[in-house]
Formats: C-alpha cells, sequence, structure tokens
C-alpha cells in the first residue's frame, strides 16, 4: 500500500499539475481514463448513444484499468466494441460468470481484454487489461433508450459520475469483492463494486469530455432545446439540430437536454410491432396511449413526506429539498391526513404533531410542519429503511379506508443498500402510491426509479433550483386522483405473451403523461388491433382500440428487453417466486435480445498475446466530486480512508467508522473513498475468490402463514370500509384481487379458498360493472372466505417471524 503524506490547505496550490489524492504520480501521467466522447442520435422519443472511453497506460509495466461509471437506468446496453494497435474486438454477451472466466484466462495467458459488468441499474463497472506500456485502448459502449415524456417535454439524460454513496453495516471481513474503497457489509455485499475513489477539487482535470447530440424531430414539431447544468453550441441543418458542449468541461455532473415537443403529435396513440427476424412468429409491441383529459374530483388522502436531511443534503440540495417538501404540505387541504419525517441517522417530527399517528391537514398543523421543515440542516447518514418502514406503518390499511394512501420521499438517493430497501419494503408499502423526488446533479436515478415503481407512482428529478417550481408542479398533479385506473390490455389478430407486459403491474394513467407499454407478442402483424380497457376516476367504462403499425427499427425489442430485466431482477432480490427459475429467466431473455444484465457482461478478447504473465499493474479510475458537493462534509463519510485526518478537516461524526476501522486498498494508487459504517446486525457471506461469487443473505417467507395474516388484514379492512357506494365497493374489491392474485402466486393448494374468492372477484375486473346486487353479494363472499381462512378470533395475527432464504449473488 502506498501512503501519502498528509497536506496542509495551503500546499494543495503546490502541487505539480499532474498529480492529485487518489492517484499515483509518474512523470507520463497518472490516470488511465484520457477521454470521454459521447455521440447521441435522438430520434424522435428515441435515443441511440455511442459512449467511447480511451485508456492509456503510463507505466512501464502491463496495466489493468478499472472504471466504476453510471448510465441511464432505463437504457439497453447493446454492445462493447475494443480497439487498440489497429485492430478491433467485438465483445459477446455471456453469462456472467462464465465471463469472468474468459477474462481471467485471457489476462493470465498475456492477451489484452476487456470487460463490462453491471452492478446497478445505472451503476457499471468496465475493466480492461494487459494495456500495454504506452498504448492506448479504446471502449465503445453502445446503447438505446427511451426518452421519458411529460408535460410536453422530452427529456435526455446522461449520467457522468457515480456520487458518493452512503453505505450502512458492518464491514464484513476478509477481502472485498471489488475494486472501490468501501468495504463490504452485510447491508451492501457490494459496497466495494459502487464506491470509485474520489478526486479531490482543485485536481487538474484529468478527463477530455466530448459530448455531441444529433436530434432528428421524426416529424415532431420540435419547439425547443435546453440544457440544464451545461452550456451548448447549436448547429441547425436541414432536417437534424447539432448541440454539443463546450470544450473543457468536467466530468461532474449530468447531461441534461429538455426537448419541447407538441404535446397531441409527441403523445399520439401508436400501437407499433416490431417482428423478430427468427422467423418465429414473434415479436416485440409498444403501444402508447394518451389518457383523456377530465374534471377530477379530489378524493382524501392519507401523505406522509419522508425528507432526506443527510450530509449528502448539503447545500442548494437542502435549500431545494425544503421548499419541495414545504409545497408539498401546502397542496394538502383539510380533508387530508399527513406526517412529515426529516431523517439522517435518527428520524425527526414536526413538534406538536402526533408522534405515531397522522394529523389533520388544517392550517395549525401545515403551519407546524413547514416550521419544522424550514429549520432543517444537513447532517448525518442517510439510514432510509427506518424511516420509510415507519412511513408503511402510519400507511397502514386497515386505518386508511377508501383513501389514497401516498408516500413521498425527498432524497438525492445517494445510498448503496438499494436492494435491501426494494426487499423490505416492497410487502409493507403494498398499495400504497410512491412518489420519489430526486435532488442532485448526479441523481441516484436508477434506484429512485425503482422504488416509485414499487407503488405506481411517479419519479421526479431535480438537476437545480430553476427546475423546482416546474418538477413539484408535476408532483402535485401525480398525487391526485389518476384519469384511469383498473387498465387491461388484450389484442384482435395477435397473442400478447403472458408475462412479458412492461411495467409488469399496470400503472394507472395520469395527465400529461402518455401511457407507455411494450411486450411480447406471437402472430402475424396484420390487421392486429391493440384493445385498452379501463375505469376513468367517475367509475366509467373507458375503451380505446388501437391498428398496429409495423416497424424494424430494432429499438423497441431492445427497450422492452430492458425494462423487463429490470423488473425480473427486482423479482429476484425481493423474493418473488422461484429464485433459479427467475434467474434461468433473466438470463434468457439478456442473451436473446443481447442486453446487458446482473446475470451477464460483456467480454472482448484480443487473440494475440501481448504482455506475458499478465498486468503488473493495477489502477482503479478516480472519479469527480459531484458538482455541488462540499468536500469538507463529504469526506468525513470516507474517515476510514484515510491514514490521518488532513489538517483542518472535521474529525469523522458519530456513527461513522473511524481511522483505522479498515484497510485502503491500493493497486498502484492510493483509494480515497467515501461511505459510513454504523452498526447493523451481522450477515452471513459466503465468497469465493476474485472471479467468483459473493453471496448475501436474504429472506424467506412461510407463504401459508402470510396468506393467513393477509386475509386477516384485507377481512378486517372491509369490516371497517363503513357504508361505500357501488363504484367504491368496485373499487376496493377490485383492488382486494389485484393483491390477492400477488400473495397467490407462492401459497400451495391450502390457500384454494382464496383462488375460489379471486375467481369471483373477476366480475369486478372485468369490462362489464356489476349491479350493486351483485357487489354487495361478492362484498358478503370476501368477508366471509377471508374470515374463515384466516381463523376466528384471531382478525389481525402478527405477521410470521422472518428466515434467511437463499442467497444473492455478487462478483467477487
Amino acid at each position: 500500500m502506498t501512503v501519502l503524506p498528509t497536506l496542509e490547505p495551503g500546499e494543495l496550490q503546490e502541487v505539480v499539475d499532474d498529480s492529485g489524492l487518489a492517484a499515483l504520480h509518474t512523470e507520463r501521467g497518472n490516470l488511465p481514463l484520457e477521454r470521454i466522447d459521447v455521440r447521441a442520435d435522438i430520434t424522435g422519443l428515441v435515443a441511440r448513444t455511442v459512449i467511447t472511453q480511451d485508456f492509456h497506460n503510463p507505466h512501464d509495466v502491463p496495466l489493468e484499468a478499472t472504471y466504476i461509471f453510471p448510465l441511464p437506468a432505463r437504457a439497453a446496453v447493446t454492445g462493447l466494441r475494443m480497439t487498440a494497435d489497429g485492430r478491433t474486438v467485438e465483445a459477446e454477451l455471456r453469462e456472467r460468470a462464465e465471463a469472468r472466466a474468459r477474462y481471467d484466462e485471457a489476462l493470465a495467458a498475456g492477451q489484452r481484454a476487456s470487460i463490462a459488468e453491471e452492478e446497478r441499474p445505472d451503476v457499471f463497472t468496465l475493466r480492461v487489461g494487459n494495456i500495454v506500456a504506452g498504448e492506448r485502448v479504446s471502449v465503445q459502449l453502445t446503447l438505446v433508450a427511451p426518452l421519458p415524456y411529460e408535460d410536453g417535454e422530452a427529456t435526455y439524460r446522461l449520467p457522468l459520475v457515480v456520487a458518493p454513496r452512503y453505505i450502512p453495516g458492518t464491514p464484513i471481513p476478509g477481502s472485498s469483492v471489488g475494486d472501490g474503497v468501501v468495504p463490504d457489509t452485510d447491508a451492501v455485499p457490494d459496497a466495494s463494486r459502487i464506491t470509485p475513489p474520489i478526486l479531490l477539487p482543485g485536481f487538474p482535470n484529468p478527463v477530455q469530455l466530448s459530448i455531441r447530440a444529433d436530434i432528428d424531430p421524426a416529424g415532431l414539431p420540435l419547439g425547443g432545446i435546453r440544457s440544464s447544468l451545461h452550456a451548448i453550441g447549436t448547429e441547425q441543418g436541414d432536417r437534424v439540430t447539432s448541440v454539443a458542449i463546450n470544450p473543457g468541461e468536467r466530468v461532474d455532473r449530468d447531461f441534461i437536454l429538455r426537448l419541447a415537443y407538441s404535446e397531441a403529435e409527441a403523445t399520439a396513440t401508436a400501437f407499433t410491432l416490431e417482428p423478430d427476424t427468427d422467423d418465429t412468429q414473434e415479436g416485440t409491441f409498444e403501444l402508447t396511449v394518451l389518457p383523456p383529459l377530465e374534471a377530477v374530483a379530489p378524493r382524501p388522502r392519507d401523505v406522509v413526506l419522508v425528507l432526506d436531511r443527510s450530509g449528502s443534503m448539503q447545500g442548494w440540495k437542502m435549500i431545494a429539498a425544503r421548499r419541495a417538501a414545504a409545497r408539498i404540505v401546502d397542496t394538502l387541504t383539510a380533508k387530508d391526513r399527513f406526517a412529515v419525517l426529516s431523517f439522517d441517522t435518527v428520524i425527526e417530527r414536526p413538534t406538536g404533531l402526533p408522534a405515531d399517528s397522522l394529523a389533520e391537514g388544517n392550517d395549525r398543523n401545515r403551519f407546524r410542519a413547514v416550521e419544522h421543515l424550514a429549520g432543517l440542516e444537513a447532517r448525518g447518514g442517510t439510514e432510509m429503511l427506518a424511516p420509510m418502514r415507519e412511513a408503511a406503518r402510519m400507511l397502514d390499511a386497515d386505518q386508511a379506508g377508501a383513501r389514497d394512501r401516498v408516500v413521498v420521499l425527498v432524497t438525492d438517493g445517494q445510498i448503496g443498500n438499494e436492494d435491501q430497501l426494494l426487499s423490505e419494503l416492497a410487502a409493507p408499502l403494498t398499495g400504497v402510491r410512491i412518489h420519489t423526488v430526486g435532488i442532485d446533479r448526479a441523481v441516484n436515478a436508477g434506484f429512485l426509479g425503482r422504488l416509485a415503481g414499487l407503488g405506481g407512482g411517479r419519479c421526479e428529478l431535480v438537476e437545480s433550483e430553476d427546475r423546482l417550481d416546474e418538477a413539484l408542479d408535476r408532483i402535485h398533479l401525480r398525487i391526485g386522483t389518476p384519469l384511469l385506473t383498473d387498465l387491461a390490455l388484450s389484442a384482435d389478430g395477435l397473442t400478447l405473451l403472458e408475462d412479458t407486459i412492461s411495467p409488469a403491474r399496470m400503472p394507472n394513467a395520469f395527465a400529461g403523461v402518455p401511457l407507455v407499454l411494450r411486450g411480447r407478442y406471437r402472430g402475424a402483424p396484420e390487421n392486429a388491433v391493440a384493445q385498452l380497457h379501463g375505469i376513468t376516476a367517475s367509475g366509467e367504462e373507458w375503451h380505446v382500440p388501437v391498428p398496429a403499425v409495423p416497424t424494424e427499427s430494432g429499438a423497441v425489442a431492445a427497450m422492452w428487453a430492458r425494462g423487463h430485466l429490470r423488473e425480473l431482477e427486482d423479482r429476484y432480490t425481493i423474493g418473488t417466486g422461484d429464485s433459479q427459475e427467475l434467474e434461468q429467466r433473466i438470463v434468457a431473455v439478456s442473451l436473446k435480445h443481447r442486453v446487458l444484465c446482473r446475470f451477464t457482461a460483456l467480454v472482448a478478447v484480443d487473440s494475440r498475446v501481448v504482455a506475458e504473465g499478465g498486468p503488473k499493474h493495477r489502477v482503479t479510475q478516480p472519479v469527480e466530486l459531484p458538482s455541488g458537493w462540499d468536500a469538507r462534509l463529504a469526506m468525513p463519510t470516507a474517515a476510514a480512508a484515510f491514514t490521518t485526518a488532513p489538517a483542518g478537516m472535521p474529525a469523522p461524526p458519530s456513527g461513522f467508522a473511524a481511522a483505522g476501522d479498515f484497510d485502503a486498498r491500493s493497486q498502484g494508487g492510493v483509494s480515497l473513498g467515501m461511505g459510513a459504517t454504523p452498526s447493523f446486525a451481522p450477515m452471513q457471506r459466503r465468497a469465493r475468490g476474485r472471479g467468483g461469487l459473493q453471496e448475501a443473505a436474504v429472506f424467506e417467507r412461510d407463504p401459508l402463514a402470510e396468506a393467513r395474516t393477509q386475509a386477516a388484514s384485507e377481512a378486517h379492512l372491509l369490516r371497517n370500509a363503513g357504508t361505500p357506494s357501488p363504484v367504491e365497493q368496485r373499487t376496493i374489491l377490485a383492488d382486494l384481487a389485484s393483491r390477492l392474485r400477488a400473495l397467490l402466486q407462492d401459497a400451495g393448494t391450502q390457500a384454494d379458498p382464496l383462488r375460489d374468492l379471486l375467481t369471483a372477484l373477476a366480475a369486478v375486473e372485468g369490462r362489464g360493472i356489476p349491479t350493486p346486487t351483485q357487489l354487495t353479494a361478492l362484498w358478503e363472499l370476501a368477508l366471509q372466505t377471508l374470515e374463515t381462512f384466516a381463523g376466528t378470533g384471531n382478525p389481525t395475527p402478527a405477521a410470521p417471524e422472518t428466515k434467511r432464504k437463499r442467497d444473492f449473488w455478487k462478483r467477487a
């Protein structure tokens, strides 16, 4: 390990031009990544992006370079190409363990090789091995992604830096599984794979960045182009408008383009069919529908606002978060109930409001909440699981009745234990609409999108204070009553393949947001018609037929595969279904459609031997501190990466790992990283060495016991629903059916009474509207069945104790 001396603040300006913290100085340079070039072709609402990363070996021995970097969470990575010494190699997509083994074998044999792996939906690792002395190697990644479109504007967002993430849990003994600087913990067993070393401010710009986007509206009226965080130059052609960032920009914030398209044209209803090329009579479809506009009477709501006040929210982010939270509180009415939970490592509530229940949304209580928000300052770590659990408890369905249950989370999302949160929150937040507001210039968009997806809510990303009001206007609309519910899709002339529609949970439709569904079909595209049915907010049936239009763009299948793979991976994480079967499905979809996922990897190997004995030097590329972050406040979360704290830097706060709690690892450079390690209960881990798998426990449920518990809760809900109208009865019973359907996926034959009930409830999920007499009969049948199945005298039994289930894979 190379230990650098501590520098006094005044000495930082005296450092030579090409040296800096997190890197080892050499006469020919110190960092392997020299250049990032981005070329985006945006056609209508689809973006195809090629990212080229150039690596240089300034050392006298063969080098392996590791780079941890972000990509858009919704983008499908479809290819990798490695070029060096006049030779170009196309990567193969293989099962992840097989790809790692191939890469390691190539390095040991002295062959040039590269491998790209996904760690999170928006965090990837690239390793390039056996770069010989003085050589340059280019790695080109290709990806395709849909542009999110809302309220007349499409957004192209390209993340450029992995921000420091809060790492909870107890460090796991032994070597870490990745090349990052924070040790693996029981809560984040792959922390070392998502925590690259960080450059301190003042380090000379180490990477040349160029970004160019060519925009072809494809017949849509383009009203304007704006960039939130970068200055851009514009060239106007006959059909294509080109924009590019100015030279000298640093890789420290997202690149964001917003395109103003005419809403009527951009969201025109369309049913696109893309046949496969293997003559199987199968293909991929995309359905886009703009919901009908109508006046919607607001329903009373139970809203829990969860606000992140951790140290990473320092500066403009905390100001924006306070404003956002206060705006949301101001939208509440006297008919609503609410709670405000601000958190870092502890949870705090406004003075004068109930500690364990929701408060009425009257003027006095809203004032107390806003007063509490105004006094919040950033501090501490990001212990997000506890406040989200508390929000779920406060929004218990037994107490909500016919009210809308809503959680609004305001955060930068910079945590490492995303899988843990998704796994543990999926059940308690069932039936709760979750909206996320991400505030950062390098926001954790992948996690916030996945969390919002659990509850069919919206994810709004705010990269500047100028964007805040616009985003909050959208959230205000989404918190309200949806325009369409109970959506069901079928097709005339085609068979829609079961369990392929994405999103898997059919979303509700809101004003200004086109409904986009993708999936797989079987049959001939000619004369096919999609049929979408739903119920309007006033309780009336709604239906739209959409004739099919064939295409051969290749983008529809890739975008569907990416979305479907994310949903399957989330099921795997949460523990829904058979894990082995899910893994096989994930790998099969990934390989068939050539889209990278967490179970596969892209590996490129040059057949020539260029470095006998393999790489002699390894460097993990340091990354920029994100724009807007305060290094003095961020660095204490990485105190364990220092041998001694730099002069003038505050000591680590209570609950954070002190210096010496773990060894700083260096592979030819000094690793300076971030993350805190407060105590959690230990969890078992198994590691099988570099190139193998690391596994950490998740939890297993008793399906029958859970079914009885939920049956009792559902019966209690029906008993306490009061005297609902027929429309409300239908909505409550349809929601019950959706929950039973999910519950019965894992239940055995002993749960057949619930299956029979689910069959009877199909009457409230179909196109027809049952009569009031039929609804009353269904209500009584549901109540009797649920209480009988749950057992008499125990209407609300305690939840069964969880036990450890299977292990989740990670690379070692």
